[in-house]
């Protein structure tokens, strides 16, 4: 209080006083705290009543906001919503028992994906800080958590970016007419043109993939050099990632209105076409017809487990960086709910689009076998080889049906028993082309692009689908990066353009790794190993130092006071025990999985024509292990380093926010204080700048649930912070 008022001078007066309360505070200087220093941590006159000069920056402590709510939840569903989602998850559709398969799906989301997402949103929603950040206040011991998030995203970054490179390409290959990819090349030897050999022994789709795109080498051994149309297109998607990214949030934000949008027009197209196509509704019913019996193997429940884990992007810190960028009082449970749900929506009109074209492809690939096969016949028909009394009469050659040739195949079969297999007939099955599942590059860009190739107007298609991919990769990689970059941004003081940039050139020069002839094998290795485990280890310790560290029941509390009601009971027991013992089930599978499975890829043979399983030579075994000791050893590192005391716990670090919310109720208290003086009571009494404590009524609400650790002193910083808003 200032020395020189009335207030004060009569504090050491005999006299009595007379003045009325009115009288006294009508001679005090006012005192604007709104504006001061200490109540908001900016300089007297900075800004205007009402206004700020930053408009995008938060009021509370500075750090950038989102301009509005569409941007936040379009930048979480661009994230979430990516490339796993058009060409994985049909493929474990189609492997797990069709329709069969979305009933594990949908409880696991529900058990594991909404929970955790949720627990992700409100922490970085509530600590307003990073990936690293967040985990150092809420348990520095495990801060290593952080940075394990952060390894891995730069490890799925450098890989997950030379798809977008590889998506690139076909785009602009895309422009013309016929697609590059719809026929062999021809090959002049001398007079004669003959069909490039490995193309004829495989596809043109498969053909343009491995030789034209990726000019690939047979062994991994084999480094062939660098493939320079790839280096051209990753530095391309390189380039435009920066550029997505360079200002934060507010270029991402306005990227993600046509980034996560755009997708959706395309998918909507796609269904609409695909639904025109003959032979589409063969393969949505092939999709959806569910086999029961496959919701009894535990390997269908492992890997609907895993596919919610990566579909929602659990562990990256992305969530955890967009989220830090909201207002506290967002309602983060209903973002949780609605982006799982678009997640979880966009998988099932995703499997529906490729079904469609997928089921048209087989019916062409069908009508294909049927025509070779038949002309095979009518050469063994002519030769004597077989008789023609063993063709039905009402079979037309001409006009044969897939229905005609399955019963002429049976006739024959049965009778010609003996020396059937030396003919090489074919049954052409519709079902075995249906069977045939593809996923990842296969999918998208051999399977797909054969099917486009036989669409009317295909080069528009093509660049559709292209366009699309790209988008779906640029809205994953924004994630990315932001898990990256908002981590450092809040440890050091560095301008994020200059930041955004150096991180993109050092990502390139590292991704040439991939841009090699026997790039893609390294691309296989890195999705195979960089982030599953290491992922899921960073979860379920995220879930444990939340749940049982720091204390489910003071989270419900916190996020009670942060939301404005209490979260329902669910999450409570899904934190507490639920979540945690589906993820160590989940890290257990994982492991004897690897354990068990041999450790190799899928080689490219040239003179084949065809793919054959190799396994990694020691070297590329040490790497592929490597890769997962790397991106978990920052845990064990910064638990020993804390533990014996060798780095700081950060535990005498307070947020922005906090400290300014800190000054605001320091100088409300001054206020408070001359107010009860002139009023008779004694400044002793006034209130604690803490919120008086609510007693939270555990799960069920009725048995009041105490806890003894408020108030007490911890080593951790996140435990000892108390903000006036909440505890957490």
């Amino acid at each position: 209080m200032p020395k020189n008022t009335k207030v004060t001078q009569r504090e050491h007066s005999n006299e009595p006083v007379t003045e009325s309360v009115a009288d006294l505070l009508s001679l005090e200087h006012p005192m604007d705290y709104k504006s001061s220093q200490m109540s908001m941590g900016l300089s007297p006159g900075s800004t205007a009543p009402g206004k700020s000069l930053l408009p995008e920056q938060d009021l509370e402590d500075g750090r950038p906001a989102w301009n509005n709510k569409l941007e936040y939840i379009l930048a979480q569903v661009g994230f979430s919503v990516g490339l796993g989602n058009v060409w994985r998850f049909p493929y474990l559709c189609q492997k797990n028992g069709g329709g069969a398969y979305l009933v594990p799906y949908f409880i696991l989301l529900l058990l594991i994906g909404i929970p955790l997402f949720f627990l992700e949103l409100a922490v970085g929603q509530r600590i307003r800080r990073g990936s690293i950040g967040v985990w150092n206040y809420v348990y520095p011991q495990l801060g290593g958590i952080g940075v394990s998030s952060l390894m891995v995203c730069g490890f799925v970054g450098l890989y997950y970016n030379v798809i977008i490179g590889w998506s690139i390409f076909y785009f602009f290959q895309s422009f013309q007419y016929p697609l590059p990819w719809a026929e062999c090349p021809i090959k002049r030897n001398g007079t004669q043109a003959i069909v490039e050999p490995e193309c004829e022994k495989s596809s043109a789709t498969t053909y343009f993939w491995y030789r034209q795109t990726l000019n690939i080498t047979s062994t991994i051994d084999d480094t062939g050099g660098l493939n320079w149309k790839m280096t051209l297109s990753l530095l391309v998607a390189w380039i435009l990632v920066c550029l997505a990214v360079i200002k934060g949030i507010q270029s991402s934000g306005k990227v993600m209105y046509f980034s996560s949008l755009f997708p959706y027009v395309v998918l909507f197209c796609f269904l609409v076409r695909g639904l025109l196509l003959k032979g589409a509704v063969d393969g949505i019913a092939h999709m959806f017809t569910p086999r029961l019996e496959k919701m009894l193997e535990p390997q269908v429940w492992r890997e609907a487990a895993t596919q919610v884990f990566f579909a929602l992007g659990l562990g990256f810190g992305g969530v955890i960086a967009f989220s830090s960028y909201n207002k506290r009082d967002n309602n983060c449970h209903f973002d949780a709910s609605l982006v799982s749900i678009i997640n979880f929506v966009t998988s099932i009109l995703a499997t529906l689009v490729v079904f469609a074209v997928l089921g048209f492809k087989a019916n062409v690939m069908n009508e294909k076998c049927v025509i070779e096969n038949a002309e095979k016949i009518l050469g063994y028909l002519n030769t004597g080889v077989l008789s023609r009394e063993l063709i039905p009469p009402h079979i037309n050659f001409s006009h044969l049906s897939s229905q005609d040739y399955t019963e002429m195949y049976g006739v024959i079969k049965t009778v010609k028993e003996d020396n059937f297999a030396q003919l090489g007939l074919d049954a052409c099955i519709l079902e075995d082309e249906l069977n045939k599942a593809v996923q990842g590059t296969g999918l998208a860009f051999i399977a797909f692009t054969e099917a486009m190739t036989h669409f009317p107007a295909s080069p528009f298609w093509s660049v559709m689908f292209f366009f699309m991919l790209i988008n779906l990769g640029l809205g994953s990689m924004i994630g990315t990066m932001t898990g990256i970059t908002t981590p450092i941004l809040d440890a050091f003081k560095i301008r994020k353009e200059i930041l955004c940039v150096v991180c993109c050139i050092i990502a390139f020069l590292l991704g040439l790794l991939f841009v090699q002839r026997s790039g893609n094998y390294f691309v296989t290795m890195f999705d195979d190993y960089s982030a599953g485990l290491p992922l899921t280890v960073v979860v379920i310790l995220e879930n444990i130092s939340v749940a049982w560290i720091y204390g489910t029941k003071r989270f419900m509390q916190d996020l009670e006071d942060m939301l404005g009601f209490r979260p329902y009971s669910f999450y409570f027991y899904m934190w507490k025990y639920v979540s945690p013992a589906i993820l160590v089930v989940l890290i257990t599978a994982t492991v004897i999985e690897m354990a068990v499975s041999p450790a190799g890829y899928n080689a490219w043979e040239e003179d084949e024509g065809s793919e054959r399983f190799h396994s990694y030579p020691p070297w590329a075994l040490a790497m592929a292990y490597a890769l997962i000791v790397v991106a978990m050893l920052p845990l064990p590192m910064v638990f020993i380093a804390r533990h014996f005391n060798l780095i700081s716990d950060g535990s005498n670090k307070l947020s922005v926010s906090y400290r300014k919310g800190m000054m605001k109720d320091i100088s409300n208290l001054e206020e408070q204080d001359e107010q009860r003086f002139i009023l008779g009571k004694n400044p002793n009494e006034t209130p604690s700048p803490m919120p008086a404590h609510r007693p939270y009524l555990g799960p069920g609400g009725t048995q009041e649930m105490t806890n003894t650790n408020y108030g007490t002193s911890t080593k951790t910083g996140y435990q000892n912070i108390g903000s006036p808003e909440s505890e957490l």
